[in-house]
């Protein structure tokens, strides 16, 4: 499993975790595509926020190893602003490759497109 060295681990003072310390010995959990309600509660979507703002400084718009990062934090992004960057797909691998989708990304985090700060 691929560590992302600098990358961060959480969001900072929360509970909600960006990455993994080590790996499942299940093998890694499948990334399906969580569905966000709007009534989710503002501490998810800052979380939601910080973790986009996260992989778009890390990664920009190229291709990257999921690794050690979050698989439930990465699934509420999965299949909108996070998506496949290889076919075939394993969503059950440390090794398949994501991409952000910087178009998709901008329309649903605006903010950290125009100069504001929602981390």
């Amino acid at each position: 499993m691929l560590k992302h060295r600098g990358f961060p681990g959480r969001l900072a003072g929360t509970d909600f975790q960006f990455v993994v310390r080590r790996p499942n010995k299940k093998g890694a959990t499948k990334l399906i595509a969580r569905e966000r309600y709007a009534d989710r509660r503002p501490a998810d979507r800052r979380a939601d926020a910080a973790f986009m703002a996260a992989l778009i400084n890390h990664f920009g718009d190229e291709p990257f190893e999921r690794g050690n990062l979050d698989s439930g934090r990465l699934s509420w992004l999965f299949g909108r602003e996070v998506i496949p960057a290889e076919d075939p797909f394993d969503p059950e691998s440390y090794e398949a490759l994501l991409k952000v989708d910087v178009q998709r990304a901008s329309a649903s985090f605006p903010d950290l497109f125009d100069g504001g700060s929602s981390a």
